[in-house]
């Protein structure tokens, strides 16, 4: 899939589609907290499959009980992309699905 950097504009406008997620520098960003070290394993786990799935994959963190992502596209020079957008919105219906706030 050829992907483009997405305007200013238009990460803005999507980022008001996903509550959480923030721009921090170039990078699609969002942390969650999770009941337990046990459940935030578990969605680092989720997370990861998706990853693959995508072929695309975030800077991703785990604590005891939190789960930290940084997304941007490499091979368009580090600008956020729809694929970004994807990952983000896959990520945050399993997050729900692990009790993440």
């Amino acid at each position: 899939m050829a992907v483009e950097p997405l305007s200013q504009k238009d990460v803005e406008d999507r980022l008001s589609e996903l509550p959480g997620w923030s721009l921090d520098g170039d990078h699609l960003a969002r942390s969650y907290r999770l009941a337990s070290h046990f459940a935030a394993t578990a969605l680092v786990v989720h997370v990861a499959r998706i990853q693959e799935e995508l072929d695309h994959h975030s800077e991703l963190t785990l604590g005891y009980n939190t789960v930290s992502l940084t997304v941007n596209t490499h091979s368009v020079g580090g600008a956020v992309t729809e694929l970004d957008f994807e990952l983000a919105g896959r990520v945050e219906e399993a997050a729900a699905g692990h009790g993440a706030r």
